[in-house]
């Protein structure tokens, strides 16, 4: 690791973006968004696709704190922190920073969510529950899966399939959340969630299902687009709900 790497690493703002980044996680393993020591968040650097956070391998998402967080480039090599990462870590999130241009990237496999990649319709219908109408126009659908996103190919293959969107259902595989910043990407990937369950608990019935038309489902999206201050609070509170666990619990693995 460079000397300058490990400065920015340890700058205040960067600070700040590990420290959100591991909230995020953490959220998410106490949302039920996690699965196991898998699946990947990220955020580049301010100005620079080229080198992203991201979290490490190894740790459960519920003991992640900042110094956890890991600093690589696009080529996977690790700048600062003291894990490994990922291998498909680095093809999928660098190909998204890279090629998609998302500040964030949040990628899962959430029970509901994924449970509609293994439908033929693959994703979310937006016109259904208020949650689902905040998706709308915003839903990308990959439903070409390829097996596991260990080649630089697939994870470019997977980024150009966002086709401009910030939400990707990728077939028989799981989510992506985009956005521009870590607390609006979480919220979006936490109600994207909730969205999912409520269709799936309503197709169970059996009963008709009752959609909006389209465009009074992008009229709802769009007011909710425009005024992201409950996002932030969402944050705020889980902030306050989750703090960052004792670093000295966790052991060190160190960087390959």
């Amino acid at each position: 690791m460079s000397t300058s790497h490990d400065a920015i690493y340890a700058s205040p703002a960067i600070r700040r973006l590990r420290e959100d980044l591991a909230l995020a996680l953490r959220a998410a393993a106490h949302h039920g968004l996690s699965e196991g020591v898998c699946n990947h968040f990220s955020v580049a650097l301010p100005g620079e696709a080229a080198q992203f956070l991201i979290n490490p391998r190894g740790l459960h998402w519920s003991e992640v704190g900042p110094d956890d967080i890991v600093l690589i480039d696009a080529e996977g090599k690790v700048l600062a922190g003291r894990h490994r990462v990922e291998p498909t870590a680095l093809f999928i999130h660098g190909a998204v920073h890279r090629i998609a241009g998302h500040a964030v990237v949040l990628h899962c496999h959430m029970p509901y969510a994924t449970a509609l990649t293994l439908t033929t319709d693959r994703a979310l219908d937006p016109t259904l529950s208020q949650n689902a109408m905040r998706f709308m126009h915003r839903i990308a659908i990959d439903a070409e899966y390829n097996g596991l996103a260990l080649g630089t190919a697939e994870g470019e293959r997977i980024a150009r399939a966002m086709a401009g969107k910030d939400v990707a259902f990728l077939g028989n595989h799981g989510v992506i959340v985009a956005g521009g910043s870590i607390a609006h990407a979480y919220d979006d990937l936490y109600y994207l969630e909730r969205a999912c369950l409520h269709q799936v608990i309503a197709q169970s019935t059996g009963r008709p299902l009752a959609p909006v038309n389209e465009a009074l489902a992008a009229q709802v999206a769009a007011q909710i687009q425009g005024e992201r201050e409950q996002s932030d609070l969402f944050f705020e509170a889980l902030r306050r709900l989750l703090p960052a666990p004792a670093s000295s619990l966790r052991p060190q693995r160190a960087a390959a």
